[in-house]
């Protein structure tokens, strides 16, 4: 199960943080142990690490209309998105 490193900026740190969104859509696809991440130099820049049971299936649900839902409401700003994976 690979792990990955996501980052991006967000609107609103502190609403991103409290945010159920993330489990609420990746745990269905098989995500687990998600932790966050928040820039020390207090920037908007957050990120996140998980395990990813399928990556095909978690970035086909990224490309979908309740993908793009989510990271509005978690108010990312999807230009900024870079993914990572664990080698």
């Amino acid at each position: 199960m690979p792990r990955i490193l996501g980052f991006h900026e967000v609107k609103d740190v502190p609403h991103w943080l409290s945010s159920p969104k993330r489990e609420e859509f990746f745990g269905p696809l098989g995500v687990t142990e998600i932790k966050t991440y928040v820039d020390p130099q207090g920037s908007k820049r957050v990120g996140l690490t998980m395990n990813v049971a399928d990556m095909d299936a978690v970035m086909g649900a990224m490309e979908t209309q309740e993908g793009a839902d989510a990271m509005e409401y978690d108010g990312v700003i999807p230009e900024t998105l870079v993914i990572l994976i664990e080698s």
